[in-house]
């Protein structure tokens, strides 16, 4: 009913708004502030308001609806299906799982340790995986452990009480308990946490480890279509992964601080290892031993991943010709959505098992009729991949393309960028700061998907009227985009952990507040250091010319 309501206001206001301001422009500016409306307040599903090009755009005169559809379905999206096929079939098979509980077992679980362990292979795992996919993993296995901790330190203290009888005693063994309650709840606490915010974290280490990321690429090869794949695998990797690292790390330290202490001998557990750790252990390697022993299926999918990996760094590497170059020699031919398609596509060809041929016996021979031999399944089946695939991440990438699109042909983007010329006058380093920390505000309230669908077209006009280079606004921004640390909706990763009920509002916003001042500098200062050297971000690319040009 309140969609309904919305809606119908905006088609009056747009009635009158057609009278006051009747350009190609106007009609383009006022889709997008609609489509911001709805994507914020989510009136209706973010899927559905995505594709709202494709019925206001024919019908103002901004675009003919074949040039609308076609935005819906491009290498891009090609690319995020073909990501996602392959993460389905390592969540299938759970090989995550596999390699989860084997780094695990070498970390440790020593608080500060076991805080990074989980840390790291969170984000490892959201690398290439959904990061609620890995958040949901990995919590569980989390409050395993410090279970496990904590019911053996209690048992400890009832072996105490029950050698000394006295009053002196059960007091002591009384104060214990509330020291050993607060430490596991701090201990919980962080532990949640941590698993959320490496999820949001590792996603930003690759091209494909979450959607904001795809919209970048893209959103830069529809703007500026001969910008020479400046976006791929390797670059975007190269860059990211660092940086990402350098989060990674200043978060743990930040978390350790927070809710562990600064007691880093105590944290660390340089010494013996006491009966609970033992016990803790105990139950990560109980876990991994559930798996038993590595089925053909997984060491295919395992062998396909590495494969495509291999091939998505190797495709145009940037500093040495790639592979795809005997392919694009007279054009972008090959990109890292083929790839993608390519090796997603052997999951629905190679079987899952081994066959066993079986061999002709008298036995045999004297049946009435051959058993006839039921092949294997494949490592993929269509059902498994219908209902895992998020359709409606496809639609909302084609929306924003769609809006990027519009922008340019109805000459939306080059209006905003005159506009925004005048901020020419400011530091370079200050804009990208300041935007930064706009987008992680907002995204706090609103999807990253939706925060950079709505940003990266405004962000590319005021780069190309400022002549400054647009990945240097765009890149940060996107990143930024997936820091959202503050508030249980701002990311389904924060959800699942307050969804345990031992944090509170408050214990996530003060937490996160620090992370999204942590991230937002140490985004910024990856820009200002090795991205300025990869991308040579210091000049004006020729390329960005393309929004002066009326279409």
């Amino acid at each position: 009913m309140v969609g309904q309501n919305i809606l119908i206001i905006h088609c009056e206001c747009l009635m009158v708004f057609l009278d006051l301001y009747n350009s190609v422009e106007a009609k383009c500016g006022f889709v997008i502030i609609v489509m911001a409306l709805y994507w914020c307040t989510e009136c209706m599903p973010l899927s559905v308001t995505a594709l709202l090009p494709v019925i206001l755009f024919p019908m103002l005169g901004i675009m003919e609806s074949g040039e609308v559809c076609v935005q819906y379905l491009n290498d891009s999206n090609m690319l995020f299906i073909g990501g996602l096929l392959v993460a389905i079939a390592v969540e299938y098979w759970n090989l995550h799982k596999r390699i989860a509980m084997a780094v695990l077992m070498v970390v440790g679980v020593r608080p500060a340790l076991l805080m990074m362990g989980f840390m790291s292979v969170t984000a490892f795992l959201s690398m290439w995986i959904s990061n609620t996919a890995s958040t949901a993993m990995m919590l569980p296995i989390a409050q395993a452990v410090l279970e496990q901790l904590t019911s053996t330190e209690a048992e400890q203290d009832e072996r105490e009480v029950r050698k000394g009888q006295d009053n002196k005693a059960f007091e002591m063994v009384d104060n214990r308990k509330k020291a050993r309650e607060q430490k596991y709840l701090l201990l919980n606490k962080g532990m949640s946490l941590s698993v959320c915010y490496s999820a949001s974290i590792g996603g930003t280490a690759t091209l494909t480890g979450t959607t904001p990321n795809l919209i970048l690429k893209g959103q830069m090869d529809h703007i500026f279509p001969n910008n020479s794949g400046v976006i791929n695998f390797a670059s975007w990797f190269g860059f990211s992964f660092p940086n990402m690292l350098l989060m990674l790390l200043l978060s743990w330290m930040w978390l350790q601080c927070m809710f562990l202490g600064f007691n880093f001998k105590k944290s660390f557990g340089c010494g013996s290892y006491t009966e609970g750790d033992h016990e803790a252990y105990k139950v990560i390697k109980d876990e991994y031993k559930k798996l038993g022993r590595m089925k053909f299926a997984e060491g295919a999918v395992l062998t396909i991943f590495v494969i495509l990996v291999v091939l998505w760094f190797t495709r145009d590497p940037g500093f040495m010709p790639g592979w795809a170059a005997y392919f694009n020699k007279d054009g972008e031919f090959v990109t890292d959505g083929t790839v993608a398609i390519l090796m997603a596509t052997l999951f629905f060809i190679i079987p899952s098992q081994l066959s066993r041929s079986s061999s002709c016996t008298e036995e045999n021979a004297t049946m009435p009729a051959p058993r006839k031999l039921k092949s294997p399944p494949a490592l993929l089946v269509w059902s498994v991949v219908h209902e895992r695939m998020p359709w409606n991440i496809i639609l909302l990438l084609g929306g924003g393309f769609a809006l990027a699109s519009g922008s340019k042909v109805s000459g939306l983007s080059i209006w905003l960028g005159e506009s925004l010329a005048p901020l020419k006058t400011i530091p370079p380093f200050s804009i990208s700061l300041l935007l930064c920390l706009l987008v992680s505000t907002f995204t706090e309230c609103s999807s990253n998907t939706a925060t950079t669908t709505l940003f990266l077209p405004i962000l590319a006009s005021m780069a190309t009227a400022i002549e400054l280079h647009p990945l240097y606004v765009m890149l940060p921004c996107t990143i930024s985009a997936s820091m959202a640390f503050m508030l249980p909706v701002a990311t389904p990763p924060n959800a699942i952990a307050f969804s345990y009920g031992t944090l509170k509002v408050l214990d996530m916003a003060k937490a996160g507040f620090i992370l999204n001042m942590i991230s937002i500098l140490c985004i910024n200062l990856g820009i200002n250091t090795w991205g300025m050297a990869m991308f040579h971000l210091d000049t004006f690319p020729s390329w960005a010319n393309v929004t002066h040009m009326k279409p």
